[in-house]
């Protein structure tokens, strides 16, 4: 999708490489890089189990031990696009280290200190990291060989799910057996430790894009994200009827849209609206903002509803940790699916995959709802949502990929790891709202009734068929048609190099060895084959 008569981006500089040592460099990276996004999931959910008990280590109240959830979250959510396009700017390499770097920092400070607003200030810290698996998309495009583009990006996005799937459990047996802090000293550790490895390993991307940073639009964007986040994440505290409330969503509503007019007009926008509300980018878009809802609604109720006490008639009674770990088969089967989505999408490209992950979280709600009074029902509906969640988050990048242009490959990976956080923050005051207001009083003080959840996992599942609607609007050309070609002729190339294979790949993958992006998203010319002409092929010829 580079501008036409434009030259090839540089290679890479592993694709100089002998063979061998491309294929060794390949694995170093993905591996570095899935880490880092591992760590990303781990901080951000770690601090769940220990929420119940911070007011009382901290001194302070309930409300305000939320604020270390809501920290994370703002700052992620701000940090993510800006990271995303000044990586495409400025380098990816560059703004990688600088995540990881906060991670670390942030853990260190939230392991030497006791004072909620220092924690606070670590959490937000920590936050910042959510821009890693982005960025890191971004660098598995521009440096691996094609053939592996596919699993990486696949293993890349299923690692959101894998930490949060094992950040609980793992969290859960460090609270139960050690102090608090030593939580954020091994979150600091392997943050330090993932920092290291990138600096040694990961390279910089030739792929930028010749542009000024929007100033302007990231204070827009940043102050918008604020105001709405805070609203949703602070509904169920401050109440529907509140005046704090409406007055950030009014704000919210007024600077987004002056936001939006100015990123219409910039000659280099932060983010490309023009091209965000195309067809082909804006619904895997949507996708992963219901999908973002749907997977959440899985994390926040299954480990409530294990530990709900016995004398409701329908709770379980298990400790901290014992709910933990019922989310850990889920995070397995993400890990375990990675390479299974790979080749679903190779073989039937990505629109196909995301369409699979949307029905099965469809398939997995109805399991959750029919099945809620005990732990192997409860572990494997929650298992079969974990399942969708992979191969749905498998997907969306690579949809997101083969839209944009590449010089935005960050950036808009950034907007699409953004939306499944508002659908986060969405899913956390919807789930608060719910089982903080249908409850029934017990020996133990009130409690979310059983209706509360099974209204959850409903409203958890019609997001999920919402995203099936959203999946099947999808350009079935374009995601299907040509794009599912490219990935059947890369996994071609790696067992036939020469020959008819290796010229047919040579047409479809330019002299980098990276996919050439569909022509059709930044042209009006509705006929693909009288686009798809020229540079591509000219450029691999020659």
């Amino acid at each position: 999708m580079d501008e036409p008569g434009a030259p090839p981006p540089a290679p890479a500089a592993s694709a100089l490489a002998p063979a061998p040592a491309r294929t060794a460099r390949s694995r170093r990276l993905a591996a570095v890089l899935g880490v880092g996004g591992t760590l990303t999931a781990l901080a951000q959910m770690s601090i769940v189990p220990l929420l119940p008990t911070l007011p009382r280590l901290t001194g302070a109240s309930v409300s305000d031990v939320s604020w270390l959830l809501t920290a994370t979250l703002l700052v992620g959510a701000v940090v993510t696009p800006l990271f995303g396009r000044a990586g495409d700017i400025f380098g990816k390499r560059r703004l990688l280290l600088i995540a990881l770097a906060t991670l670390t920092v942030g853990s260190l400070l939230c392991a030497v200190t006791s004072q909620l607003w220092l924690l606070i200030v670590g959490r937000g810290l920590q936050g910042a990291c959510l821009a890693v698996v982005p960025l890191s998309i971004s660098i598995l495009r521009d440096e691996l060989p094609p053939e592996r583009v596919g699993g990486a990006v696949a293993m890349m996005s299923a690692t959101v799910g894998i930490g949060a799937g094992l950040g609980v459990p793992f969290a859960a047996m460090i609270i139960q057996f050690a102090d608090w802090h030593v939580l954020f000293w091994v979150t600091a550790a392997l943050g330090f430790a993932d920092l290291v490895a990138a600096w040694l390993i990961v390279r910089e991307s030739p792929v930028r894009s010749p542009a000024r940073f929007d100033v302007p639009g990231a204070i827009g964007l940043a102050a918008g994200l604020l105001c709405l986040l805070l609203a949703l994440s602070k509904a169920a505290a401050w109440g529907l009827t509140s005046m704090r409330l409406a007055g950030a969503l009014i704000a919210a509503v007024v600077i987004l849209t002056g936001w939006a007019r100015w990123q219409l007009r910039a000659t280099d926008p932060l983010v490309d609206l023009r091209l965000a509300r195309r067809r082909a980018v804006l619904t895997p878009n949507l996708a992963a903002l219901l999908v973002g809802f749907s997977f959440y609604a899985n994390s926040l109720s299954t480990a409530q509803l294990v530990q709900i006490p016995r004398d409701t008639g329908y709770g379980l009674g298990l400790s901290v940790l014992a709910s933990g770990l019922c989310l850990l088969p889920g995070g397995v089967a993400m890990v375990l699916l990675s390479p299974l989505a790979a080749r679903i999408t190779a073989r039937r490209g990505p629109r196909v995959t995301l369409l699979a992950g949307t029905a099965t979280l469809v398939a997995g709600y109805a399991v959750r709802m029919a099945t809620l009074g005990s732990i192997p029902t409860i572990i494997a509906g929650a298992t079969v949502v974990a399942v969708g969640t992979a191969l749905a988050y498998s997907a969306m990048p690579m949809l997101t990929m083969q839209a944009v242009p590449r010089t935005q490959t960050a950036a808009a990976n950034g907007l699409n790891v953004l939306l499944r956080m508002v659908g986060q923050a969405l899913c956390s005051a919807g789930v608060a709202a719910v089982l903080g207001h249908l409850t029934a009083p017990s020996t133990h003080g009130p409690q979310p009734t059983l209706g509360a959840f099974r209204v959850v996992f409903a409203v958890a599942g019609l997001a999920a068929a919402l995203a099936v609607l959203a999946a099947g609007l999808v350009p079935r050309a374009s995601a299907d048609g040509r794009r599912g070609a490219r990935h059947r002729l890369a996994l071609s190339v790696r067992l036939r190099p020469r020959g008819v294979a290796g010229a047919a790949a040579g047409c479809l993958y330019g002299a980098d060895g990276l996919p050439q992006p569909l022509a059709p998203v930044v042209t009006a010319v509705p006929t693909a084959p009288a686009v798809t002409t020229s540079p591509a092929v000219t450029t691999t010829r020659r």
